[in-house]
């Protein structure tokens, strides 16, 4: 009896069966596929509890859409993928190209190994290097200009799903799922590619004709949410650009889409900036060591209702509002003038949707040490972002019980009120007024010019 062909499809930030290039290649060269997912012990010990819970849910998910085929196994890339090789008679192994740092250094160690592998697109609608400017040839080190080209240069339609998957039957030793718990309390989203359709479905209905109006208040269920199902790739960035019209809310999505394939292309460029600055001058601030503060800071008990709201968002869920992960960085960095790679690191270990890319840039827009365009002199003020994005208090409310009690916009400041204390929230840790100006006199310690700019 002939044996059958087999392709292997090695899954990696592509956790799903539809929009998935890479897997209909292994489908079309093959009678039936191995599909694989490998816990990878170098990526394991670096997320944290609630993004490896996620993890072991997403891949339940997508072995029910294999029909029970997926292959979950423990050990070093080249050792599975060699004995997988040899069980099945497999010469090809497809996969999704990788781009960030480790990725691609795993990847070039696989092939240096004699494994060939076939890549087929990537998890972004455009892949980083492709972009360029059309003069020189060079990579944009601004947005704005990077959109523009990012539109002109285009991207294909969605892949079509496969009508028929056929899966070489694993073994009990291939079913390594893991059963990482979630910790006591935390509530993360549903895993899994139907999950992330559903809610891309439900968001296109209810939310994007108003995004660009509603996507700054974290008090209302105005955004999108996929940020978790692109980092598994449970959903495919051509997916959510598909049908997206010329209104202002729905470019305003698109451009969001855009940021995170912009990053990601500035990371592929300068890879040192996913732990290094961007912009060099700023290893030369003068910063302060980290101690209470910054405990203070990760516990969400600052003192200043918004951001504290916002960390216990992350410490409970996994997930932070786009608006508030600019705030709090931006009180980690010009208030209590620390390094941006702490918060960076915290934000790591508790995202669940952490993005290499995302995580380091979007740190350093903030932090104005990165591609931004007005940097450092960007101030957040805590108090008055948390009056205008959430002027009732409800998103305080939420997560802040010890300022239920307060009416309205009284939440934002508690100190000025008889009660304001009497539910055991603490008192502020730094003057923001203070530090603010603290912080522009440790820009000009390092000569850089201040043009006028208000704090946001």
């Amino acid at each position: 009896m002939t044996q059958p062909r087999r392709a292997i499809i090695w899954f990696r930030r592509d956790l799903r069966i539809g929009d998935h290039p890479a897997l209909n290649e292994a489908i079309k060269n093959s009678d039936e596929i191995v599909p694989v997912f490998i816990l990878d012990p170098s990526l394991i010990n670096q997320a944290g509890s609630k993004r490896l819970a996620y993890l072991g849910q997403s891949l339940h998910a997508l072995d029910e859409s294999l029909n029970g085929g997926l292959h979950v196994m423990v050990g070093d890339v080249i050792d599975v993928l060699k004995e997988l090789q040899k069980r099945y008679g497999a010469d090809e192994v497809h996969i999704s190209a990788e781009y960030e740092p480790y990725g691609a250094a795993r990847d070039a160690r696989v092939i240096a190994a004699g494994i060939d592998l076939i890549a087929t697109g990537s998890p972004y609608a455009v892949a980083p290097g492709r972009v360029v400017k059309p003069t020189d040839g060079t990579p944009y080190k601004v947005y704005t200009p990077f959109y523009k080209n990012w539109c002109i240069h285009g991207w294909r339609a969605p892949a079509p799903t496969p009508k028929k998957i056929v899966t070489a039957t694993p073994t009990d030793k291939d079913r390594n799922f893991p059963a990482w718990p979630l910790p006591e309390g935390a509530i993360i989203t549903p895993a899994g590619e139907k999950a992330a359709l559903e809610r891309f479905k439900q968001f296109k209905k209810s939310a994007l004709d108003t995004y660009d109006e509603n996507r700054n208040i974290p008090g209302v269920d105005g955004t999108s949410k996929m940020s978790v199902h692109l980092k598994f790739g449970e959903i495919h960035p051509r997916t959510l650009l598909e049908g997206l019209g010329d209104s202002k809310a729905h470019d305003t999505f698109r451009k969001e889409i855009a940021w995170r394939e912009f990053y990601a292309d500035v990371l592929f460029h300068n890879p040192h900036t996913e732990n290094d600055y961007y912009s060099e001058k700023f290893t030369a601030m003068r910063y302060d060591a980290p101690g209470a503060q910054l405990e203070a800071w990760k516990q969400g008990k600052t003192g200043f209702p918004f951001v504290d709201a916002a960390m216990r968002q992350l410490l409970l869920e996994g997930w932070m509002h786009n608006r508030t992960r600019m705030v709090v960085a931006s009180f980690l960095v010009k208030d209590l003038h620390l390094e941006w790679q702490h918060g960076a690191d915290f934000f790591k270990e508790h995202l669940v949707d952490f993005d290499v890319a995302s995580n380091a840039h979007g740190w350093q827009w903030t932090a104005g040490t990165g591609t931004d365009a007005s940097p450092y002199y960007r101030v957040f003020n805590p108090i008055e972002q948390g009056k205008k994005f959430d002027p009732e208090g409800t998103y305080i409310r939420k997560y802040v019980p010890e300022l239920a009690h307060l009416i309205g916009s009284d939440i934002h400041e508690p100190w000025l009120y008889l009660d304001g204390y009497s539910h055991g929230y603490p008192e502020r840790i730094v003057d923001h007024a203070v530090e603010r100006v603290e912080s522009l006199e440790r820009l000009k310690e390092i000569k850089v010019e201040l043009p006028p700019y208000p704090s946001a």
